[in-house]
């Protein structure tokens, strides 16, 4: 079996942690295109008062080395920041709606019903200039102020996007809330094409195992499991591209990815972040690389 990893660690990694110089984050991105990784979310054109980690964006992506092997792709918020990414050369773009209400205001000063509006205006922009648009829907298996969110929810979010012309959907464990039980409840409601998961309370790969059982092959990590939700208390830490890796090769499943270039790129984010990183396999020591 081949499994889809899309690295996200410049992206959704870096909105979570203490800004970093531009030149960091170019390294950041160049590293992680000579690991074998096949797509990166690299950037979000977002408001820089609304996340300060991401106001050099333009700036990154106009000095990454761009690999032609590789599938970029930019988050963007609404219009504006489409038209920013389109400019910019992205022909991948991401674009979020939480499931839940209280967590779509918190995180776009909207409801979820004005998200999915305004998704619906956005989507023909984004095909006139040539891209697709991959709606991620937040919180899918949980929120931190409302809880429990129930699957038919988003199975209504995902009806209507897709009618509305979506080209790909994923669902976000926004708050690490998922776990095997809640993804099997949820994916026999209805099938993202990928999903992102937390591991804010440990359950990661559990709920990639129950998700490749349930015929998902495509799923986002971020390399030494940096990075979290800012507008969901508690919700840090995605889960460890390596640690992936690892199980998966374990496993006999293809990545294409070069799990020793992966370990030392996660062991160079450390030193651009200047923290110790929760990966565990990057505290596991060399055995890891005998994978």
């Amino acid at each position: 079996m081949t499994v889809s990893i899309r690295e996200v660690a410049p992206r959704d990694g870096l909105q979570n942690e203490e800004p970093i110089p531009t030149e960091s984050k170019v390294r950041l991105i160049d590293a992680l295109s000579e690991t074998g990784v096949r797509r990166i979310e690299a950037v979000s054109f977002v408001h820089p008062k609304a996340i300060p980690q991401m106001a050099d964006a333009d700036e990154v992506w106009r000095r990454t080395t761009k690999n032609p092997d590789i599938r970029y792709s930019a988050l963007i918020p609404n219009s504006k920041g489409a038209q920013r990414a389109i400019a910019a050369g992205f022909r991948e773009i991401e674009v979020v709606v939480s499931a839940s209400d209280t967590h779509n205001r918190r995180n776009l000063n909207r409801s979820t019903e004005e998200s999915v509006a305004d998704i619906a205006a956005l989507i023909p922009l984004v095909h006139d200039a040539g891209a697709t648009l991959e709606v991620i829907v937040a919180t899918s298996f949980g929120c931190p102020f409302e809880g429990d969110v129930d699957p038919d929810r988003v199975a209504g979010i995902v009806a209507r996007v897709r009618a509305d012309g979506a080209d790909r959907i994923a669902f976000g464990d926004t708050t690490g809330m998922a776990t095997p039980r809640r993804v099997r409840d949820l994916l026999s409601a209805v099938r993202p094409d990928l999903l992102h998961f937390h591991n804010t309370r440990g359950t990661g790969l559990a709920n990639i195992l129950t998700a490749l059982d349930l015929g998902v092959t495509e799923f986002d990590a971020s390399v030494g499991g940096i990075g979290g939700c800012p507008y969901a208390p508690g919700a840090s830490g995605n889960v460890a591209t390596e640690e992936v890796v690892h199980m998966l090769h374990d496993m006999g499943m293809d990545t294409g990815i070069d799990l020793d270039r992966l370990i030392e790129t996660a062991e160079m984010a450390e030193k651009l972040l200047g923290r110790t990183l929760p990966s565990g396999v990057l505290r596991a020591g060399p055995r890891t690389r005998l994978v």
